[in-house]
Order: structure tokens, then C-alpha cells, then sequence
């Protein structure tokens, strides 16, 4: 975790918007060309994806190496994983299923040391510099990592006005497609009840001054979502917008193509 880096993106966050999408890919090189193409964060994807902690230090360096701030998603549980990802290097964890307050302060708690948490302690791991770094510095600063917690689901939206109050957040993540399912609409993010409950958890960030984010996958929904005061925006996923882009490269040439074919009869 490059400190300086994240103190600049958290006050962005303060400011204004930030983009970035989620990564499910295997291979650090999309993670950089993600840095390279201007976006703020990406979220390495331990809940749905391939990849493991191995991996996602190589991941992690390629992020640093273009200024990109690498928040990884862990697994629901175990709690321990959250310590691991941060001993890598993570700017930030991203927890998903959290449905009460007592949960989100679980894993405030997991991702700091103390007087704020309960993090595990070991100073010869990559964030500390394998121990170059002395002790107490690296405790200090490890404490500045995002937390961020995902609310996606009918008991979360319930107690979201306690989970809100937790102290130690820094960004609530509404997923919506976890979200629609929860409310009988599986997949339909777009549903006026779906909508709904979203707007339910950014109004209630809002009124207690916490920064709320979401996962679009379409400008219509990004512009929705913005107009509405969300400023950590995840638009789409790695490989998808890779997928998306390579199908427009070979529509144009197939339309080149056949016009040019026309062009010869």
C-alpha cells in the first residue's frame, strides 16, 4: 500500500467521484493497462473469481506501479482473510453480505490494529516492507487502509440506518444485482423496486455523511447513479469491458468488410 496514494484517493472521495471496475482477470498486465487507462481504483475480486492471495500480490504491484489504488473484495468469511489481503498491500478491503452494524464493526475491527481493532499482528510480511519498515510506523499506517462494506440484501437495507453509524467506514457498497435478488428480481437492477431500495441506503449514507458506492454496468445506470450523489462507482468488470471492446472491434470490421465487398460487385 503506497500511503501516499491512498490519502489523495480518500480525499478525492471526499470531492468528487472515482471509477473504477471490478477484476476478475488472471494476469497482472490487465490490472496495469486498468491504471493506464485512467481510472482511480479496481477491485481484485477474491468472492467471484479465480484468483487467490498469491496471485493478487502480483496484482497489488501492478496497481502501485500506475497509481491505481487496489481495494480486494474478500469472501464473506473467514474474517482472517481481511488481515491477509492488507498484509499484501491492499489500499482497502471491500467486504460483501454485511447485513447488521455489530457485522460491519466486525470488520472494522478485523482491518485495524489496535486501539481501533483487532487485526492480526505480524510486521515481516510486504506491507511493512518484509520488517524494513519499522514497527510502529507500519501499524500507524497500515491503520489507513479503506474499509469498505457491501450491503446487498432485504436484512442489510432493514438495519441500514445502525450500519451506517459504524465508526471506522469509509465507503457503504450498495450490490445490486445480491440486492435484486433479495427482493424477488433476480438480475433486474433496473426494477423500480430495486431502485428503490438503492436509493433507501444512498439517503441514508448521505444523512449521516458517509460515502456511498455501487456497481453499474451501463451508462444510463452510471448517470442515474452519479445525478444521485455516488461517488465510489464501479462501471463493469475487467474482462467484460475487454469482451465488450474486442465485439465492437470485429462488428466495425465485419461492417468494413462487407461494404467493401459491395463496393467490388
Amino acid at each position: 500500500m503506497r500511503i501516499a496514494d491512498v490519502r489523495d484517493f480518500r480525499q478525492r472521495l471526499l470531492q468528487q467521484p472515482v471509477f473504477g471496475p471490478f477484476s476478475k482477470t488472471g494476469d497482472a498486465a490487465f490490472v496495469e493497462a486498468v491504471g493506464l487507462s485512467g481510472f482511480d481504483f479496481i477491485i481484485l475480486d477474491l468472492e467471484h473469481g479465480p484468483n487467490n492471495t498469491y496471485h493478487l500480490q502480483h496484482h497489488i504491484r501492478a496497481a502501485e506501479l500506475v497509481g491505481l489504488i487496489p481495494i480486494v473484495r474478500v469472501k464473506d468469511a473467514p474474517r482472517s482473510l481481511i488481515g491477509e489481503v492488507l498484509d499484501i498491500g491492499a489500499g482497502g478491503v471491500q467486504i460483501p453480505q454485511i447485513t447488521t452494524a455489530d457485522e460491519a464493526q466486525e470488520a472494522v475491527t478485523a482491518a485495524r490494529f489496535a486501539p481501533g481493532g483487532e487485526r492480526g499482528v505480524c510486521r515481516f510480511v510486504r506491507a511493512a516492507g518484509f520488517s524494513s519498515m519499522a514497527a510502529q510506523r507500519y501499524f500507524e499506517l497500515s491503520n489507513e487502509a479503506l474499509v469498505i462494506v457491501q450491503l446487498e440484501g432485504r436484512r442489510a437495507l432493514e438495519n441500514v440506518e445502525s450500519i451506517v453509524k459504524v465508526s471506522g467506514i469509509d465507503v457503504v457498497f450498495v450490490g445490486p444485482y445480491d440486492l435484486s435478488q433479495s427482493l424477488g428480481r433476480p438480475g433486474e437492477i433496473d426494477h423500480p423496486v430495486v431502485i428503490q431500495a438503492v436509493q433507501e441506503i444512498v439517503q441514508a449514507c448521505q444523512g449521516n455523511e458517509v460515502t456511498v458506492g455501487t456497481f453499474v454496468d451501463s451508462p444510463a445506470q452510471a448517470g442515474r447513479w452519479l445525478d444521485a450523489g455516488v461517488r465510489y462507482l464501479s462501471y463493469s468488470v475487467d474482462l467484460g469491458i475487454f469482451v465488450d471492446a474486442c465485439r465492437g472491434v470485429v462488428e466495425m470490421l465485419r461492417d468494413r468488410s462487407g461494404a467493401a465487398l459491395g463496393q467490388g460487385r
